[in-house]
């Protein structure tokens, strides 16, 4: 018996139908189509998944959708807007913050998070935000420069 839901994506409210068991991530990539949010682990490690819940960072994986109703999510196909790349984006690509791209959405959408709270973060307060993510490919010292200079553009913006 599926379960009738409203959540705001990107902006969109959404009225949908879902199945209690059905996760969070499977909502927005399945039935929204928003393929950004990828699946890695299924058990929270790796952060692929992680979405803004509400501005919180959550790992969608390991929610049911159902939590969600009602919410405002932002996944990574939200932050570009009218064809301009967000400075997050735009940080990654020219700090070299990314190598294979799995795990780039979870990372920007965790600095997202950290930048709405603190606009002045050291590699403490970087290294705090990022930790529920894994990066296998960048060894996370461009991850770490590419969020300094995110928040460098989003201060002059």
């Amino acid at each position: 018996m599926n379960v009738p839901m409203k959540v705001t994506v990107n902006g969109k409210l959404h009225a949908l139908d879902v199945e209690p068991r059905m996760l969070l991530v499977e909502m927005v990539r399945e039935q929204l189509d928003l393929t950004g949010t990828h699946v890695g682990c299924d058990t929270t490690y790796c952060g692929a998944c992680t979405v803004l819940l509400n501005g919180a960072a959550v790992k969608s994986c390991t929610m049911f959708a159902v939590q969600a109703d009602g919410a405002e999510i932002t996944t990574v196909e939200g932050l570009e807007k009218d064809g301009q790349l967000h400075p997050i984006q735009k940080a990654f690509g020219d700090a070299y913050g990314l190598q294979c791209g799995y795990c780039t959405p979870g990372l920007m959408l965790s600095t997202l998070q950290l930048l709405s709270e603190n606009k002045q973060p050291d590699e403490k307060d970087m290294r705090k935000a990022i930790a529920g993510n894994t990066c296998r490919c960048t060894g996370y010292q461009n991850v770490l420069k590419a969020m300094q200079l995110a928040a460098q553009n989003m201060k002059g913006a």
